[in-house]
C-alpha cells in the first residue's frame, strides 16, 4: 500500500495499492580517471566497484608553487560506484556525497573501495551528464483525499502543485516501511480500471528513483518483513547494503521496547563477510528478523545507548567469529589509513556496556 501525505502536515493527498515508475536510475556522477593503473586485480566493464568509493588527491605543485588537489589527507565519497574502461583509462560513475569532489580538480586521484587499494590515476575529469527526462511516477487505483479532488476540479498550474510530499510505502501487513521525498505535480488523470471512484493520478516531481538493481529486495521486504533472520544471507554486497537501508528506514517508523539489562544476545556469524552482513547481523542478534542495531560506529553507539532495544549491561556471544575476522580485519579508514573493523567493532560493542563472547 501507498500513500502520498504532505509533508507540511501529514495531510494524506490519497492512498492507493500500486505505483509505477517508482524504479529506475538515480542521477549519479561520472568521472574519467586518466592513465588509470589499478592496483590487484582489475575488473570488467560494468563491474560494481563497491557501496563506498573513497577518492583521495595527491596534492601536485601548481607553475606558482602552490599545491593543488585540496588539503593533505582529505577524501571524497561516491556511493554505489559502478566502472567502465574508456580508451584513455577508467570512467566511474556513482552517486555524489555533498560534499564532492572540487569543481575543477584534475590532478592525480587514487582509489579504495574500505577494504583494498582499487589503483590511481594521474589526472581526474568530471564529464559533464547528457540531459535525462525522468519518467512520471503513475499512483494507479488512488483513492484521493477530498482536498486532491478540489485541487484536480480546480485544475490551475498553482492547484496541481502539490507542494512537498512523500510518497510512504507500507509492508504487506500495513506497517509503515519506508518513504521517498518528491516535489509533485499532478500533470494527468483518469479513471482507474482498478475500481469505481478510483483514478490513476501522473505526477512529475520525482527524481531519486529506487535503483533498478535493489527492486528485488524492495519488492521482497513489501511483501512483509523476514520471518526468520539470515533472509539476507544468499544476496551479494551491493543488495545486503540495500536490505539494510531498509531495514534502517523501517527502524526510524518503530519503538522497540527495550530489553532488561544482563539480557543474553546470541549473533550467528556464518555469513558477517562484508560490512553490511556485519550490521545485519548484529541487528537480527538484538532485534530478531529484520532487526536493526546500526550502521556505522557513530549509529551503534547511539543504539547502546537504549532505545533500540538494548540495555546495559549485557552479553553478546558471537557464534563463528572466526569469519568475521577473517573478512574485515583488513580495512581502510576514507584517509586510506589501514585499521582491523572487526576488532574496532568489538571494541566499541564493549566500550558501551556490551560485552562479547567470541564463540
Amino acid at each position: 500500500m501507498y500513500a502520498l501525505n504532505r509533508t507540511e502536515d501529514g495531510h494524506v493527498w490519497g492512498v492507493c495499492p500500486e505505483v509505477e515508475g517508482l524504479f529506475g536510475e538515480p542521477e549519479r556522477g561520472t568521472y574519467e580517471l586518466l592513465g588509470w593503473q589499478p592496483e590487484g586485480s582489475g575488473f570488467r566493464d560494468g563491474d560494481w566497484l563497491g557501496d563506498r568509493v573513497w577518492l583521495i588527491p595527491e596534492r601536485v605543485p601548481t607553475a606558482a608553487g602552490e599545491p593543488e588537489g585540496g588539503e593533505e589527507g582529505d577524501s571524497w565519497l561516491l556511493w554505489d560506484v559502478e566502472a567502465s574502461h574508456s580508451t584513455s583509462g577508467l570512467v566511474v560513475t556513482g552517486e555524489e556525497d555533498q560534499l564532492g569532489p572540487p569543481d575543477g580538480h584534475r590532478g592525480p586521484v587514487r582509489l579504495h573501495d574500505g577494504h583494498r587499494w582499487l589503483g590511481s590515476c594521474r589526472e581526474f575529469a568530471a564529464v559533464v551528464p547528457a540531459q535525462r527526462t525522468d519518467p512520471p511516477l503513475v499512483l494507479r487505483g488512488l483513492a484521493p483525499g477530498e482536498e486532491l479532488k478540489r485541487a484536480l476540479a480546480k485544475g490551475t498550474r498553482r492547484a496541481l502543485e502539490l507542494d512537498e510530499a512523500e510518497l510512504e510505502l507500507r509492508d504487506g501487513q500495513g506497517a509503515p516501511l519506508t518513504s521517498r521525498l518528491m516535489r509533485p505535480v499532478v500533470t494527468g488523470w483518469e479513471p482507474s480500471a482498478l475500481g469505481p471512484d478510483l483514478i490513476d493520478l501522473t505526477l512529475d516531481g520525482y527524481d531519486d528513483p529506487v535503483p533498478a538493481w535493489a527492486r528485488d529486495v524492495w519488492e521482497r521486504w513489501l511483501a512483509g518483513p523476514p520471518a526468520e533472520p539470515g533472509a539476507w544471507a544468499a544476496l551479494d554486497t551491493r543488495r545486503r547494503g540495500a536490505w539494510h537501508d531498509l531495514v534502517r528506514e523501517r527502524a526510524c517508523r518503530r519503538t522497540p521496547v527495550d530489553r532488561a539489562t544482563g539480557t543474553a544476545y546470541e549473533l550467528d556469524g556464518r555469513d558477517v563477510t562484508d560490512v553490511p552482513g556485519l550490521w545485519l547481523a548484529l541487528g537480527e542478534a538484538v532485534n530478531g528478523p529484520g532487526g536493526y542495531f546500526g550502521g556505522s560506529f557513530q549509529a551503534l553507539h547511539e543504539c547502546l545507548g537504549g532505545g533500540f532495544g538494548f540495555t546495559a549491561p549485557a552479553t553478546l556471544t558471537w557464534r563463528d567469529a572466526d569469519v568475521a575476522r577473517a573478512h574485515l580485519s583488513r580495512a581502510l579508514s576514507p584517509d586510506g589509513e589501514p585499521y582491523d573493523l572487526f576488532a574496532a567493532t568489538v571494541r566499541a560493542l564493549e566500550e558501551d556496556g556490551m560485552r562479547v563472547v567470541r564463540a
